[in-house]
This record gives structure tokens, C-alpha cells and sequence, in this order.
């Protein structure tokens, strides 16, 4: 058994431990989980932004193909719909299996 002159050294070392292992494991492991979804955000951001940048590009490419005309432009927006809504059922469905 220790000495009480010892006592003292012990809730040091004792605090120092339990200070250490909360960094370590709940602290640590917070600011980890923080930039990982920080990461994520901006990944899943720069997708959303590329998904965009394209369904506007193939509106435009269906447009182009399209004779001129008003009833035409409006097939070609309403082709386009159906095309960007078909490409989001089916990344939907690949990512649910």
C-alpha cells in the first residue's frame, strides 16, 4: 500500500491518465469524425455541381439536335427532363443495392 506522502503523486498521475485517454478517445475521435465530414460536404458538393453542369450541357446538346421551332425547343426541354429524370432513377437505384 502507499504511503499518504505518496497520495498526492498518485491523483496527479491519476488526473494526467484521465485527462489523456478523454484526448484520445472521445476528443481525438470528435475532430477525426469533423474533418471526415467536412470532406464529405465538399465532395458531396462538387458532385451536386458536376451533376448540374452536366444535365444542363445534354438540355443543351438536346436542344441543338432539335429543329428550329417553339413546339421543338419545348420537346427538347421536355426530353432533357426525362432524360436527367431517368439518369437520377437509375444512380438511385444503384445506390440502394
Amino acid at each position: 500500500m502507499a504511503s499518504p506522502r505518496e497520495l498526492p503523486d498518485m491523483v496527479g498521475e491519476f488526473l494526467a491518465l484521465a485527462k489523456q485517454y478523454l484526448w484520445e478517445n472521445t476528443i481525438g475521435a470528435a475532430k477525426a469524425l469533423g474533418r471526415l465530414a467536412a470532406v464529405s460536404l465538399a465532395a458531396s458538393t462538387v458532385f451536386v455541381l458536376a451533376g448540374l453542369f452536366l444535365a444542363v450541357a445534354g438540355m443543351r446538346f438536346v436542344l441543338l439536335a432539335m429543329p428550329d421551332g417553339a413546339i421543338w425547343s419545348g420537346l427538347g426541354y421536355i426530353l432533357a427532363s426525362l432524360g436527367l429524370l431517368a439518369a437520377t432513377g437509375f444512380v438511385m437505384w444503384r445506390a440502394t443495392r
